[in-house]
């Protein structure tokens, strides 16, 4: 077995040429996958780039033995769960994690549902389907298999949440309350009716009343990436630009996506922009490696793509994503040893893909 360390000062230079004879060496028995905000220096060695659900739905269909995940820890457990069982899911380095799917965890949820449980009773009139955006972990994604509930994606959201709303009468959204609100608001449902969950406070922070009067509880949670765009910074391109276009990920503030012409996932957004006509320009809410990547794609037809904040922020979890990992990891597999790979217990896995095929179902 390879020991990192021995990876850890190598130039990222000395990495690429490992990487690429390594690569030659596995063949057809290992595919790389790579997030949309995964770095340049990762993403080059790509055979999938895509959003998280399409890399693992494309890494399915392969018959490779090693699925190598350049992304986050939830992503890698939805290869794991949605691949073969002779296919093993990998991750470069485990510190790769969300912090929003951090930020709703099964034991805070638990709680949560039986809180709810207790404010609302029995009356089917109050009743709640849990829905777990795709960012999250493995067990929320059993625990909403187990209660009747489903996964959304930020493209599939709005058809999950009339699936959800026929149902039931209510949903508890997580881990992102900004999706869940944008979502809510695109089917008509007021903003009072949507109520933020704290989990850190007894009974979310919410009285008796406010909880029978919501149609969405939206957990307290947040990408710490598009926290950062404001709707100042939508102000000034247009002051600047009038005849841009502004193209927001719905996980941006509701004042952010509110203020933005376009909203969608990053294959929507990377769809729009390549297919709008030559010479536009375009503000971007959404992480700086996509941003950038897109902006260079695009250059040639004269269409000019900034990104939002005047702030650099990126992904700093998928950024732990390095050649150096990536080196450590490919060497070590043709070797034949198996580094980082990430497996969901069985009985978990059950209970998350049927969330996630009544998802796959409706959408």
């Amino acid at each position: 077995m390879r020991d990192f360390e021995d990876y850890r000062e190598l130039s990222d230079e000395a990495c690429q040429e490992l990487i690429n004879a390594a690569r030659k060496q596995l063949g057809s028995r290992a595919v790389l996958l790579c997030h949309h905000y995964q770095r340049a220096d990762v993403y080059q060695h790509a055979d999938l780039t895509g959003d998280s659900l399409k890399l693992s739905r494309l890494a399915s269909q392969t018959d490779a033995e090693y699925i190598v995940f350049c992304g986050v820890h939830f992503m890698a457990e939805v290869a794991d769960m949605m691949t073969k069982p002779n296919q093993t899911a990998i991750l470069p380095d485990l510190a790769a994690g969300c912090s929003m799917a951090d930020m709703a965890n099964l034991t805070k949820v638990e709680r949560c549902w039986r809180e709810l449980t207790a404010a609302l009773g029995e009356d089917p009139a109050n009743q709640v389907t849990p829905i777990t955006y795709i960012n999250s972990a493995a067990d929320l994604k059993a625990f909403c298999g187990d209660r009747g509930g489903i996964v959304c994606t930020s493209s599939n959201a709005p058809v999950i949440l009339d699936w959800a709303l026929v149902r039931r009468p209510k949903i508890l959204f997580f881990p992102d309350q900004h999706l869940g609100r944008w979502t809510g608001h695109q089917r008509g449902i007021p903003l009072d009716e949507m109520v933020v969950w704290d989990p850190d406070q007894p009974r979310g922070g919410l009285t008796q009343e406010q909880i029978r009067n919501a149609k969405i509880l939206l957990w307290k949670g947040h990408c710490s990436v598009h926290q950062m765009f404001q709707p100042s910074h939508i102000a000034a391109f247009r002051a600047k630009h009038p005849e841009g276009k502004v193209i927001s990920h719905p996980e941006c503030s509701f004042e952010v996506c509110a203020a933005s012409d376009y909203i969608g996932s990053t294959e929507y957004i990377v769809k729009i922009i390549k297919e709008a006509p030559a010479g536009t320009r375009w503000l971007v809410g959404t992480e700086l490696n996509l941003v950038e990547r897109l902006a260079r794609e695009v250059a040639p037809e004269g269409k000019i793509v900034q990104f939002m904040s005047p702030t650099v922020c990126m992904c700093s979890t998928m950024q732990r994503i390095d050649p150096q990992h990536l080196a450590w990891t490919l060497e070590n597999l043709v070797d034949g040893n198996v580094v980082n790979a990430i497996r969901v217990p069985e009985k978990e896995t059950a209970s998350a893909r049927l969330a996630m095929e009544r998802m796959l179902e409706v959408s």
